[in-house]
């Protein structure tokens, strides 16, 4: 596809670049280009953005890049990075406010620091609010959709949103938000606490974290969504792939549910080895896992002319 959108879109505030390379982008740090990647200021800046790009061209939000696998060919048409000025943070009573672009973690530590208890469970979750919200994240026993009040964002030609957990049937990291949609903030339910309460719950989740999952490492947090009824990392290293290589990309000795660059591994060999996970899970288990990472892009190692 050939399109010249510096040409064609007016008045931005944010950054418009072309044929900007995505891999440092995510945690797993591998990727071809974005034929576009736009940082907008604000949210204003997106809308503006939005209403003047033209509907043919794709557009996709990234946040924190922590459970993306950009493919070797690149993306086609607009990667919209929210994390770098989309991260505000306010709260009121029994609410709380978090720009799409915040990381889980920080809006974790945001409410530990004004004493709000009902968020700790986000301080373990490696991703961004937009991409918990897509996703509906969760991490022992609590989930995006439990604490959501509501969500608001633009449709692809701009026009504004604002949404409950309802309208988009959060269920176990799934929704049903439509293509096109970018989320700009959500508004969380808390109440107040004791701080040294709150932050001994995320000490002890930290902790936890620690203990049983990789860190320190090039991953992209849980590869594959719990089945019902069973862990995936149960039935992959039932099915004998605990450690399993395709070059440098890996299967976590440690979580087998965790994929790992370690090093050199390009985007196919981490999407092939996941794909070998899923065959020998079903030929073991007859369960066919889901991905929870999110793949997105072409295949192949050339991108495509812009």
């Amino acid at each position: 596809m050939s399109y010249r959108l510096e040409e064609q879109i007016k008045g931005l505030r944010g950054t418009l670049t072309k044929a900007a390379p995505l891999a440092k982008l995510t945690w797993l740090r591998v990727g071809g280009i974005a034929d576009w990647l736009f940082t907008p200021a604000d949210a204003d800046d997106l809308q503006n953005f939005l209403h003047q790009c033209p509907n043919d061209i794709p557009v996709m939000p990234l946040g924190a890049g922590s459970n993306t696998l950009v493919r070797d060919g690149g993306v086609e048409g607009v990667v919209i990075h929210l994390a770098k000025h989309i991260n505000g943070l306010s709260h009121k009573t029994g609410e709380l406010r978090a720009e799409a672009g915040c990381s889980d973690a920080e809006v974790a530590r945001y409410a530990a620091k004004a004493g709000l208890t009902g968020l700790e469970f986000m301080v373990t979750i490696p991703g961004t609010i937009g991409g918990g919200l897509i996703m509906n994240a969760g991490c022992y026993g609590k989930e995006f959709k439990d604490v959501l009040i509501r969500a608001e964002g633009f449709q692809r030609d701009g026009t504004p949103f604002s949404i409950t957990p309802e309208d988009i049937e959060m269920r176990y990291r799934n929704t049903n938000v439509p293509e096109g949609w970018i989320f700009t903030a959500a508004t969380f339910a808390v109440t107040n606490s004791e701080g040294e309460d709150i932050r001994g719950r995320m000490k002890e989740m930290i902790a936890a974290r620690a203990d049983s999952q990789p860190v320190g490492v090039r991953t992209g947090g849980s590869t594959f969504a719990n089945p019902d009824g069973t862990k995936a990392w149960q039935i992959i290293d039932a099915a004998g792939c605990r450690g399993l290589q395709r070059g440098d990309a890996s299967i976590s000795e440690k979580h087998c549910n965790f994929l790992i660059n370690k090093g050199n591994a390009s985007a196919d060999d981490l999407e092939q080895l996941g794909e070998q996970v899923r065959d020998a899970v079903e030929t073991n288990s007859g369960i066919r896992l889901r991905w929870e990472i999110k793949r997105i892009g072409r295949k192949g190692g050339t991108n495509a002319s812009i």
